[in-house]
């Protein structure tokens, strides 16, 4: 009635239904999102939570529920298999490591060793690692802050294990705001280059409170999207069986003082000066 003629709206295909063909005959089908063909490829399930520690840091997990976050930290994606993908995505991840190595004037291995050398907690010494402000929390102008210095924590080793724990502390925060939107963690994939840290690999299990599965290093976006092409192709009801990469697996005992004593500093931070 308002525009004064008939409307039309797109069908929303579904998650391996063909688009169209093109002009040579090639089938189109309809794609996917990075993170939505990167679960794809990894074969996550209902209960997996994919923890990707690259330039950002992104948290998400396949449900069957869609996310309704009114305080906007969960993202509401679709996957690439019909159910959802809620998602948060920090500012601060691999380049934590990077800054924290720098600083210590050291190689990544020897900033797993340092790190592995101090004790879970790293005795009260915490960091906020707010290096580039950070998006979840919303702190565009936040800075990273270290507290607990004494004597005793006054070492490279204490500052390696901090910044470990605080990076993933960070991601934990958003694995929380998942869980709150009715997700029931099974395990944790553990994929990006800050994926590749040993350091990060053995007290993950202890922050996220769950094992930890690392799949051996790979393109698993173009993986994804190569699955979904075959699942089109096949006209199939469930995606192709497909060869998984293998996974490593961590598991320890998890230490909650870790996320106690973080979440008790992570308010206290200074701004950026202008």
């Amino acid at each position: 009635m308002a525009l004064g003629s008939d409307v039309r709206v797109s069908r929303v295909l579904g998650p391996a239904d063909p688009a169209a063909r093109t002009s040579r005959g090639a089938l189109l089908g309809p794609g996917a999102g990075d993170n939505a063909a990167a679960a794809l490829g990894l074969g996550a399930r209902a209960g997996d939570l994919v923890v990707s520690i690259g330039t950002s840091g992104v948290v998400s997990a396949v449900s069957r529920v869609a996310a309704a976050d009114p305080a906007g930290a969960v993202a509401g994606f679709a996957d690439a298999t019909g159910a959802f993908l809620p998602l948060v995505c920090t500012l601060n991840a691999a380049r934590v490591l990077d800054a924290t190595a720098r600083l210590l004037s050291v190689d990544h291995d020897e900033l797993s060793r340092l790190a592995l050398s101090a004790p879970p907690g790293a005795d009260g010494l915490v960091m906020v690692p707010y290096l580039e402000g950070e998006r979840t929390p919303n702190l565009p102008d936040a800075t990273g802050a270290l507290h607990g210095l004494t004597l005793t924590t006054s070492s490279p080793a204490h500052l390696a294990r901090a910044a470990v724990e605080g990076l993933l502390c960070g991601l934990a925060d958003g694995v929380d705001a998942l869980l709150a939107q009715g997700v029931e963690p099974r395990r944790v994939l553990l994929v990006g280059g800050g994926a590749a840290s040993e350091a990060v690999r053995r007290i993950a299990p202890t922050v996220f409170g769950v094992p930890v599965e690392v799949p051996a290093p790979g393109e698993y976006v173009a993986d994804g999207a190569a699955r979904q092409a075959a699942w089109v192709l096949a006209g199939t009801g469930e995606p192709p069986a497909w060869s998984l990469a293998p996974c490593t697996s961590y598991v320890a005992e998890p230490v909650p003082e870790v996320r106690r004593r973080y979440a008790g500093c992570r308010s206290f931070v200074l701004q950026r000066s202008s």
